[in-house]
């Protein structure tokens, strides 16, 4: 075999290998994404022109959700929060709206109180959607059910059904999700 034929031979093997690296590269970052969304790496899909867009703005929000100060609550206000739950949840018997309502507020203070910013819902779900992902599509549930009951337009099942979403979110965050929280220098 000649120089030349060996040369084209190895080029091509070398341009072979390379895109098997990146096919294989790109599998590993598309299964990271699926992984740690859940359901929202298939929603985002969804509503992206594309998967590549999709996935550009599932990486900005991990971008953004390492930005931010996320940190583990001290014992005393998980113990806080505690109470507070279940003082919302015995409130339903008698104002399941109310209690629907005190929901959302004890669930967005406790965001804030991790760390999450709490300027605006969509961006609440982006900034939850990186860790909670599992527990967003209820999140985003009891939320509309929320707002039904603000018109007065949410039946006592809807209401009971959006405390059980609420108190998903709610659970994952007091305790983290069950994960280790990492250590901050």
């Amino acid at each position: 075999m000649s120089t030349g034929m060996l040369l084209a031979i190895t080029i091509a093997i070398v341009v072979v290998l390379a895109l098997a690296a990146t096919a294989v590269a790109l599998m590993a970052r598309r299964r990271h994404l699926r992984d740690r969304f859940g359901p929202e790496y298939e929603r985002t899909m969804e509503e992206s022109n594309g998967r590549r867009a999709a996935e550009r703005e599932l990486r900005e929000r991990e971008k953004r959700h390492d930005a931010l100060d996320i940190k583990p609550l001290p014992p005393v206000s998980r113990d806080r929060y505690t109470r507070e739950w279940s003082s919302v949840q015995a409130e339903f018997v008698d104002r399941p709206q109310d209690a629907v309502h005190d929901a959302d507020r004890l669930v967005t203070s406790l965001m804030h109180d991790r760390g999450y910013p709490t300027e605006g819902f969509d961006q609440q779900m982006k900034d939850l959607s990186v860790e909670h992902g599992r527990t967003l599509e209820h999140y985003r549930a009891a939320h509309e059910v929320e707002s039904l009951s603000d018109r007065s337009r949410a039946t006592t099942e809807q209401l009971r059904v959006a405390m059980v979403y609420y108190r998903a979110l709610f659970d994952e965050l007091l305790t983290n999700g069950g994960r280790a929280q990492p250590s901050r220098s």
